[in-house]
């Protein structure tokens, strides 16, 4: 039997990628993908495609939408790299796939692009100095050798976050200027203390933490 799950809502200029999973013989997930265009849509980067937006314009319009703070790590060949983002997006709970992008300009873009196994750290305000380190380029973000160890699968990581997700990348679209990554969930680790840790949000290129004061509606 065959199973796929669409993840056109991660749809860049109109490509859309479906990941196949079939059952290996041993009952256990195996994940497969490949990347298709719509039928009905012109290939990313057509000659005469109508553009509605200027990249400065399209900046302006996502600097009003907040996003949570996350650190990206990976190994490359160069030794443990690190960036912080907020494009992590939640794709499915069944296959667990997550998704996120980097721009091509990126000092870590070649060896995220190239690496196959990723650990995503979700950071709450006491990470903030973690969050302001990764972002920061042309800085060694792995100087201080008492912030980071390597799990027992070898990949970098920050223990002082509270949520951390290992996977592995499963696909990537590459556009003209970034790539979108999408990684199956392999492990997690959550401390107990995250429910107490307001969570780090980045919104107008200011930093900013949910706290009890934000909720608006009682649950």
């Amino acid at each position: 039997t065959r199973s796929y799950i669409d993840i056109c809502s991660l749809r860049i200029e109109s490509v859309c990628t479906l990941v196949h999973i079939p059952e290996s013989l041993d009952g256990r997930m195996q994940i497969t993908a490949t990347t298709t265009r719509t039928s009905d849509s012109p290939a990313p980067n057509a000659e005469g495609a109508d553009i509605a937006l200027s990249a400065a314009e399209f900046a302006a319009a996502f600097r009003q939408h907040p996003g949570g703070v996350a650190i990206v790590t990976a190994d490359s060949a160069l030794g443990p790299i690190a960036l912080t983002v907020t494009s992590i997006v939640s794709v499915s709970a069944d296959p667990p796939l997550f998704a996120f992008s980097i721009g091509h300009k990126a000092s870590t873009a070649a060896g995220i692009r190239h690496a196959s196994s990723y650990v995503v750290h979700f950071l709450g305000s006491e990470q903030l100095h973690l969050a302001k380190l990764c972002a920061t380029s042309g800085v060694d973000r792995f100087a201080d050798l008492t912030q980071w160890s390597r799990l027992p699968t070898g990949e970098p990581y920050f223990p002082a976050a509270p949520v951390k997700i290992r996977g592995q990348r499963i696909n990537q679209l590459d556009t003209g200027s970034a790539s979108l990554i999408v990684v199956l969930a392999q492990e997690a680790q959550i401390q107990d203390e995250y429910k107490s840790a307001p969570p780090l949000v980045y919104h107008d290129r200011e930093w900013h933490a949910l706290t009890e004061h934000s909720q608006l509606v009682q649950t």
